[in-house]
């Protein structure tokens, strides 16, 4: 209800997010409701998630018009996968993107920059993206509240990034502009776009045009 009313309302791209969406009850009851309003005043419905759910749910999210997703992933590395993720499989992941992959999904991967954790995979995560056409984004840890101390010495600025995978690629400042807050490089190598969103080194609310809902309904 509260998503057709943005529909009417003129909103024409839909992002669900959590949490995890997809271990919601019924979930594809939303998708596929959502789904009958593209082309009918919505223009893109798309979702993002941790990947654990993928393995069953790709071919369904696909028919119900969903064309491309974001996967949170921060680590390639099982052990260091299941300890960021607090007990989080890794192979049920890549399984699940796998499976969305061959349902059609286009598949855009989101990796937190954690200093001191997976700060030495940024190349194997841009060599892995490249070799499965996947669009990669690079977040700074972002500033929500109280996040504590330990998440402050996580801090890595993606200018730190973005120098370590020139140690090995050619990438040049890349024109594209989505209705997100990230920038874009080209690497040439790997012939793939590669995002950097900085909310801190780089604050871009000013150009921020996103409503996001909360599951307690408040509205930012």
């Amino acid at each position: 209800r509260l998503c057709n009313t943005f529909i009417e309302l003129g909103v024409k791209k839909l992002r669900i997010t959590g949490g995890e969406p997809l271990v919601r009850k019924n979930i594809m009851q939303l998708f596929n409701s959502l789904g009958s309003k593209l082309g009918n005043g919505l223009d893109e419905l798309t979702l993002t998630t941790n990947g654990s759910q993928l393995d069953k749910y790709a071919k369904d999210l696909f028919s119900s018009g969903v064309r491309r997703i974001n996967v949170s992933l921060d680590s390639l590395e099982e052990a260091k996968f299941k300890k960021i993720t607090r007990n989080g499989s890794l192979n049920k992941v890549i399984k699940g993107i796998t499976a969305a992959k061959k349902a059609g999904l286009k598949i855009k991967i989101n990796t937190v920059a954690l200093k001191g954790i997976n700060d030495d995979e940024i190349l194997s995560l841009v060599n892995w993206c490249g070799e499965n056409k996947f669009y990669l984004t690079f977040i700074e840890v972002m500033p929500m509240g109280e996040i504590g101390e330990k998440r402050i010495n996580q801090f890595m600025p993606l200018t730190e990034v973005k120098s370590l995978i020139q140690s090995k690629y050619s990438i040049t400042e890349d024109t594209l502009k989505t209705s997100g807050p990230a920038t874009y490089v080209h690497c040439h190598e790997t012939d793939q776009k590669i995002g950097f969103i900085t909310p801190n080194t780089h604050n871009f609310c000013e150009t921020c045009n996103r409503v996001r809902v909360t599951c307690t309904g408040e509205m930012y």
